[in-house]
């Protein structure tokens, strides 16, 4: 017999809302099946086990907030004997604690919309949408300040730029495109996350943690993403495994991560295995981000625009699609070099763009 837990879904949340679960006690569940869903205040994500076994016991309701740690249910193997249920459908109640928290801040009944269904955030977050004068949840800004603020305060930064000239690969990109249907396109941003990916595998050290005053390399490459939401705010879910995708399955993986990422529909998984963080602000008009890292990785890897640009070509000066890249490295795990080393491997890959298939 083993508990479920509440996991850890940030380095800045203490507590989720059990919002549903979706599974009930003597399921059998399988490794990596999505068991709940909970709410955090940066949205609702499925959370999966991590083990085979039956459900045993269903410790928390539904729609109760619980700290990280938590047990929320017991997992059994077949040859365990069960335990008699503890959670009925009839103790289920209606509104999360985050919603009726929100409901009160805009005086709204929660009694009102119960009769529509199960009220969350997200319930009330559309009642906000077709009433503009009423406040926006500022939950997500909060978490991430607080993140941030740990950062700043634990992580001596330092910081590495170079400029990439990106003709090279941006013309492989529209003759391997040119073949293609719309949907089949491969997007400037998988091409750059691609090369992020290839570039770690040749500089590892910057692809891990700083925990318990060590520096822990991953094998695997689950780079955060940063991706804006439609409301406002950010979010850096992990496309996990990244490196063992070719460039297609980036772009597809890519795609299907935003769209979950704007629909809060995220897994568990993708909210805490990030090994490094890659922000892409160029679409916005920065030419050059100097982000801040998110414990407990020790590296940050930031796009800026793809613009033209004065470029020294041998003894030519021309014109050329030109981008900055930083990287901001955790000083207790990597030294300068190190960052060097990786920034150099990513403009190399970037002139040779077809290795990235």
């Amino acid at each position: 017999m083993s508990d479920f837990l509440m996991p850890s879904l940030g380095a800045d949340m203490e507590s989720a809302v059990l919002m549903e679960w979706l599974v009930k006690e003597g399921d059998h569940v399988t490794k990596g099946q999505v068991v709940a869903e909970v709410e955090t205040s940066k949205g609702v994500i499925d959370i999966e086990v991590f083990e085979d076994g039956i459900v045993d016991k269903l410790l928390v309701k539904e729609e109760t907030e619980c700290t990280v740690g938590t047990p929320l249910a017991h997992i059994r193997t077949a040859d365990e004997t069960p335990a008699s249920p503890s959670v009925k459908e009839s103790e289920r109640i209606k509104a999360s604690p985050a919603a009726r928290r929100k409901a009160k801040e805009m005086g709204v009944e929660i009694a009102g919309l119960a009769a529509t269904g199960k009220v969350n955030l997200a319930t009330i977050e559309k009642l906000a949408e077709k009433t503009p004068k009423l406040a926006t949840s500022d939950g997500m800004r909060q978490a991430i300040a607080k993140a941030m603020s740990r950062s700043n305060a634990e992580i001596p930064h330092y910081y590495l730029s170079t400029s990439i000239n990106m003709t090279p690969a941006l013309k492989w990109l529209e003759t391997f495109n040119a073949a293609r249907t719309i949907k089949e396109r491969i997007l400037p941003a998988a091409l750059l996350i691609r090369a992020v990916v290839r570039a770690l595998k040749e500089v590892p050290q910057l692809n891990g943690f700083w925990e318990n005053n060590e520096h822990r390399i991953s094998e695997s490459i689950h780079p955060g993403i940063a991706i804006a939401l439609r409301k406002g705010g950010l979010i850096t879910p992990a496309l996990v495994n990244a490196h063992e995708m070719g460039l297609d399955e980036t772009m597809h993986s890519l795609d299907d991560l935003i769209t979950r990422t704007r629909s809060g529909k995220l897994r568990n998984t993708e909210m805490t295995l990030q090994t490094i963080t890659i922000t892409n602000l160029g679409d916005l008009g920065v030419e050059s981000v100097y982000g801040v890292i998110y414990p407990p990785q020790v590296a940050l890897v930031g796009l800026g625009r793809i613009m033209d640009a004065p470029w020294a070509q041998g003894d030519t000066l021309c014109v050329r699609k030109v981008m900055q890249a930083t990287l901001a490295g955790d000083h207790r795990a990597t030294d300068g070099r190190t960052g060097a080393l990786f920034l150099e491997k990513f403009n190399q890959i970037l002139q040779d763009p077809q290795e990235l298939l």
